[in-house]
């Protein structure tokens, strides 16, 4: 029996990481008997994958950002869906980004209805539109989710889907170097030290870079001796390196997860972006605020729909505001500044935060005995062999 083909699609940053961990998962779990074709960024790539085109494609957010590009969007569609039907893989598995990925699948199950159709990452229908249960139903074969409530929502409608864990527990987050951090950059042990995350999306940095630049001028004058790391991406690095080069209280620009893992360790709060980077702080035990923005029109359709009080998953997990939140019109230079001054200035805060964020730890899939990468891998065999 030849090794069996895996056709992946990753559309953004943290799918790419998703889909990384399930290549080695698969690896691992077929003894490197496993093929790989696909879409995905430069962590699948590492790990052998040919990207039929590149990932950052795709990489878009809200509606404003992706109509100038939608013509694009849809012949990339076209042609994933008709690679797939040409390569006939033993599977496929999309990996979160469903505006694209569900339209690739519902393509290829219309055209050959024998392909299996994975999707990672379940659509959020616990927070908004419940409705997308029953219609991914519809055209998926199997859904593998990220969180132990999850699989209920979808099973009641029949699809069956395994709760897998979060991949983020498998990063190796908590295991930092703060002190060699320190030594490595001139950073006295004494010295308060801000992380700033701006995001990994190039339209996120645009938007939130210039606000988190103005709360840092305020907080330069409120803390002079504070010290700032900024931990990036390669892709999105040059335009990190130059919105930065202006700030107050020179801030160091950091590349790849061993530096951000160790800036992590060796912070005293943070400041970021809302997404996946909100986990990475919550099982590095750093104290956190979050800020997002996007286009006015976007938020007003999102808050039309969504049935969650919170932004990230953190304070989702656990219904209270754990980690603050400061969206839309409350991310401004001086709120921002202010909620950062807090956890920087009072102990019994950032102790809060650290002491909630364990039971969210667990229901993530932290301390099972398999990593969340290896039981997708599991899962995405056992479709395979039916």
């Amino acid at each position: 029996m030849s090794a069996p083909l895996i056709f992946l699609v990753a559309g953004e940053p943290s799918g790419d990481v998703l889909g990384a961990r399930l290549m080695a998962g698969l690896k691992q779990a077929t003894g490197g008997q496993v093929r790989f074709a696909g879409i995905g960024g430069d962590r699948m790539i590492a790990e052998g994958l040919d990207s039929l085109f590149p990932m950052e494609e795709l990489t878009l957010f809200g509606l404003a950002e992706l109509l100038p590009k939608l013509p694009n969007i849809l012949r990339r569609i076209r042609q994933t869906a008709d690679t797939i039907l040409d390569l006939k893989p033993d599977a496929v598995v999309t990996i979160d980004a469903p505006d694209f990925c569900f339209r690739v699948a519902k393509k290829v199950r219309r055209a050959d209805p024998s392909i299996k159709l994975i999707h990672y990452v379940a659509p959020t229908v616990w927070a908004w539109r419940p409705g997308r249960a029953r219609k991914i139903a519809a055209f998926l074969d199997h859904l593998l989710v990220l969180l132990p409530f999850e699989p209920p929502y979808f099973e009641k409608v029949g699809l069956p889907a395994t709760f897998v864990g979060h991949s983020i527990v498998e990063a190796g987050v908590e295991q930092g170097d703060g002190a060699a951090f320190r030594a490595r950059h001139g950073i006295a042990p004494e010295t308060k030290l801000l992380t700033v995350l701006p995001g990994s999306r190039r339209s996120e940095i645009k938007v939130l870079l210039p606000d988190f630049g103005h709360a840092l001028a305020i907080l330069a004058q409120r803390h002079p001796d504070l010290r700032v790391v900024v931990p990036t991406l390669g892709k999105v690095a040059g335009p990190v390196r130059e919105a930065v080069a202006g700030w107050p209280l020179a801030p160091l620009v950091v590349e790849g997860d061993a530096e951000k893992y160790d800036a992590f360790a060796a912070s005293t709060t943070a400041l970021a972006a809302s997404g996946t980077v909100a986990l990475e702080l919550a099982l590095a035990r750093l104290p956190a605020i979050i800020a997002y923005r996007i286009h006015p029109l976007t938020y007003r359709l999102y808050r039309r729909l969504i049935r969650v009080k919170y932004a990230n998953l953190v304070n989702i997990m656990q219904d209270r505001m754990l980690v603050p939140e400061y969206l839309q019109g409350d991310c401004v230079p001086d709120r921002l500044a202010e909620g950062v001054d807090r956890l920087l200035s009072d102990p019994t805060a950032r102790q809060a935060q650290i002491d909630g964020v364990a039971e969210v730890a667990r229901w993530l899939g932290q301390g099972e005995e398999k990593p969340p990468s290896r039981r997708a891998a599991d899962a995405v065999l056992a479709v395979i062999k039916g």
